[in-house]
């Protein structure tokens, strides 16, 4: 038996034991998907359903099993955390395919060893050159073929093998590939999820054509391929070796499986798709894609250092901002998930979305007042609006250092840029999972395709769907806003991977799906962790609150509702709504998919959590 084998033996007994005795949950509507809790909340001496997932040489915690086996694989061959999370992305694209791909965009915060430092990768594209919003209806920018963004995550694939990767791209994707032309069992969620989208999918023959071929969806457990995504990566490992063998770096490899794919006729397919199908999308609009490489936001909690994806997310600068609001406050000695710790979490959301969603936006078409927004004394101006036991309205935004405060600065007038446009809800599509390698080195990355399916529109035979990135909720309904949709703009995302230090060592990742939910859910895992002490998977399993909006974030004086989890205590619910919040109850385990990764600073030793809400899977090595 070669030591690859044996390492693969263990890794097998290590996941055995482990086991997952959470089950799946609908993407649109959570299932409850392990047993009910006591009404009490959740306290430290609480034992979690699933148990953490310890790691000696590496940790993978993903959206689903395949996924975190695909990442694991390729730390076992000596890759890097970078390595193997684009061996995860590529699997995530098929296992599911609903969520996240090649074709969507994404967010990546990265630690990297050997210099110490923490990056941003932004992987998210524009709106095509030629949108104009006057033209086309609300309806047509959240689905089909005049909706969607120019695909960021493939790019962002690439960018991160070049900087922070060892192997080439055909060797990472080399688990997705076997898998496309092989095939998985389906997950009963991704069934359930094409059956219920299928009025959506038959609008579109490219579409019907990958997922229900003989015209139904397949069903639980089917044996299912992705031939025409395993063609696209076959492109891109066959311009990568052309490469190679013409004496070619691995650099040079990695950049010409880009260039195909965003220069060469890869994008000359997908505009052509798209302009015989009344579309948006041109050649020039791929060609102008790359990548960005970005500061983090930072924030200090507790002696922490905590960082997060930049603009263009929101939720980044929400995780950081909320942390600074809620720093004035002695959480730990009200309780976890007291009436009075829940009211001040609630209230930190409001006010960190209240400037958010005034100000943030692609810094390309605006001055972003980022370094304010951020700054401790911005949070103790703001802070002054939270009341200890009375839930305020939903305020205006703040003066953040920085800013320019009129409305002419923020936007375009509805003259110029179009009329307001009513929103189409669709439920979120995105996935979240965090590695760590022997080396140190840490990735968490939160891919999306916007709205379950994205576009709804499998691009020609690519096997891609873009992210539908031009769908009011990525951009503002009011032409005013620095944010409402325009042509070769980047919408916003919600997306926030999120690396913690101590002391200059690592400390956390963690990240989550959920849309509006996103900066909301990692704010309360990091108190959990932080302020109660909780290991990473009980902080990731405890009963969750959530806030939101009626008609938007956008809007002072807004509706604001609370969603709460069942699982917390009644008497807390009701002591909420005495302190004047409009509480509802949602399932008990509904809110968030949260992933994550904890270092114990005394025993140095690692352990990683997977939420039970959804086929979230933790494998250690």
């Amino acid at each position: 038996m070669t030591q690859f084998q044996k390492s693969l033996a263990f890794l097998f007994v290590v996941v055995l034991t482990a086991g997952c005795s959470g089950g799946e949950a609908a993407v649109e509507e959570a299932a409850d998907v392990a047993p009910e809790l006591s009404a009490e909340p959740i306290t430290d001496g609480l034992v979690a359903h699933r148990p953490a997932v310890p790691g000696v040489h590496g940790l993978v915690t993903a959206g689903h099993p395949l996924a975190s086996m695909a990442g694991m694989r390729i730390l076992m061959q000596g890759g890097t955390a970078a390595d193997a999370a684009v061996a995860v992305l590529a699997t995530l694209n098929q296992v599911e395919p609903m969520m996240s791909g090649a074709g969507g965009n994404g967010f990546m915060t990265i630690y990297d060893a050997a210099t110490d430092r923490v990056y941003s990768l932004n992987a998210t594209g524009a709106a095509p050159k030629a949108l104009d919003a006057g033209e086309i209806t609300p309806e047509e920018l959240n689905r089909g073929m005049k909706a969607g963004v120019v695909p960021g995550l493939l790019g962002g694939w690439v960018a991160m093998l070049e900087r922070f990767g060892t192997m080439t791209l055909g060797q990472v994707l080399e688990p997705a590939i076997e898998y496309a032309e092989r095939g998985h069992p389906m997950a009963g969620y991704v069934s359930r999820s094409l059956t219920r989208s299928r009025e959506l999918f038959e609008q579109y023959p490219s579409t019907m054509a990958v997922f229900m071929p003989d015209g139904e969806p397949p069903v639980e457990g089917q044996l299912f391929t992705y031939p025409d995504l395993a063609r696209t990566f076959h492109k891109l490992v066959e311009a990568e070796q052309t490469a190679r063998l013409d004496g070619g770096s691995r650099e040079s490899g990695l950049r010409a499986a880009f260039n195909r794919f965003y220069r060469g006729d890869i994008a000359r397919d997908m505009a052509r798709f798209y302009q015989r199908n009344d579309g948006l999308f041109t050649r020039d609009d791929f060609a102008a894609y790359e990548p960005i490489w970005a500061e983090p936001v930072h924030t200090t909690y507790r002696g922490y250092d905590v960082y997060s994806s930049p603009t263009t997310s929101r939720g980044g600068l929400e995780v950081v901002m909320q942390l600074n609001l809620i720093e004035g406050f002695d959480v730990a000695s009200l309780g976890h998930n007291s009436a009075e710790t829940l009211h001040l979490v609630a209230e930190s959301i409001k006010v960190a979305k209240s400037d958010i969603y005034h100000f943030v936006t692609d810094p390309e078409h605006a001055d972003m007042p980022t370094d304010g927004m951020t700054s401790k004394p911005f949070a103790d101006t703001r802070r002054a609006l939270i009341a200890p036991d009375q839930a305020k309205p939903y305020p205006d935004h703040g003066a953040p250092p920085g800013a320019q405060l009129t409305s002419a600065s923020l936007g375009s007038s509805a003259a110029e840029t179009g009329p307001m446009l009513r929103e189409a809800t669709y439920p979120g599509s995105t996935t979240s999972f965090s590695i760590v390698d022997r080396q140190g080195n840490v990735v968490v990355a939160t891919p999306t395709l916007g709205s379950l399916w994205g576009t709804g529109v499998v691009v020609g035979s690519t096997g891609l769907f873009f992210n539908n990135g031009t769908r009011i909720g990525s951009t503002s309904p009011y032409p005013d806003d620095v944010n409402y949709v325009r042509g070769g703009q980047i919408p916003i995302l919600n997306n926030s991977p999120t690396l913690v230090m101590k002391d200059g060592e690592f400390f956390l990742a963690l990240g989550t799906p959920g849309g509006e939910t996103i900066g909301q859910t990692q704010f309360q895992v990091l108190l959990n962790v932080i302020d109660f002490g909780m290991g990473i998977q009980e902080a990731i399993e405890a009963p969750r609150i959530s806030l939101a909006a009626d008609p938007s974030f956008y809007l002072p004086g807004a509706d604001v509702t609370l969603r709460v989890e069942r699982r917390v205590a009644p008497r807390v619910i009701d002591r909420l709504r005495q302190m004047g919040h409009d509480a509802e109850l949602a399932r008990e385990y509904s809110m968030g998919n949260m992933q994550g990764i904890l270092r114990n600073p005394e025993t140095d030793t690692m352990m990683a959590g997977a939420d039970p809400r959804r086929m979230m899977y933790a494998i250690g090595w």
